[in-house]
């Protein structure tokens, strides 16, 4: 039988400053390419179908225009995009939540998606995310209410790749800071913006766009075991 992931996208499409933001092109479109020719995706968001792309990233990575935004089966997908209020995660066998600014604004508070995380992780499901996709998970926790994040290793956008991109201001935490407050053991590349992925037990995590095909390996060998 064909394994399935569900891939998790903000709905979020104003930071703190009003500035438009979304889903990062690459951090989808990097993984689906990699996943889609063995296992069944689906798409999810708190408010359902289209969630917003940031603009940005569209103008920045052309490349994955055609092959992903232009793509029939992913325009069908990101126009059926369920409601995570509708997801049973005892259809899936993974889920990975897709980074841009946008989780750090909505998917770290809702409580739908908390509990969703949560369950995904207790049952020993694969949980990854990259960049800022892992604010999604700041509220999930174990069997014992621990932050999954405790004692673990982790990645994710690094303050300084924040402040490079001027974006402090728009969110409301730093991502190293918050899960690291969470007992997370941050690890990041030997530079801002190289590639990095953690793999600690069923959770895994990328640091940032360069990470976002990286991850995707990480995830398609972690389901093939």
């Amino acid at each position: 039988m064909t394994k399935r992931i569900l891939f998790v996208f903000t709905s979020a499409n104003q930071t703190l400053t009003g500035a438009s933001t979304g889903w990062y092109l690459p951090e989808a479109a990097h993984p689906y390419y990699l996943l889609a020719p063995h296992f069944t995706i689906d798409f999810a968001s708190p408010a359902g179908p289209n969630p917003p792309v940031d603009e940005y990233s569209v103008q920045t990575f052309p490349d994955d225009i055609g092959k992903f935004l232009k793509n029939s089966e992913v325009q069908k997908k990101l126009s059926a995009t369920k409601k995570l209020s509708d997801v049973n995660p005892d259809d899936y066998d993974a889920i990975f939540y897709v980074g841009g600014h946008g989780p750090v604004l909505d998917l770290a508070v809702d409580p739908v998606n908390i509990k969703l995380a949560s369950q995904f992780y207790r049952t020993g499901k694969l949980v990854a995310a990259v960049c800022h996709g892992p604010a999604a998970l700041v509220g999930a926790t174990d069997d014992s209410g621990k932050s999954i994040f405790a004692g673990k290793a982790f990645t994710g956008f690094s303050n300084v790749e924040e402040e490079q991109v001027d974006k402090v201001k728009d969110i409301p935490f730093l991502l190293e800071d918050k899960i690291s407050s969470l007992g997370g053991k941050y690890e990041k590349a030997a530079e801002p913006w190289g590639p990095k992925v953690v793999v600690a037990g069923n959770l895994i995590t990328g640091q940032n766009p360069a990470s976002a095909h990286p991850i995707g390996e990480a995830i398609l060998q972690a389901l093939q075991k």
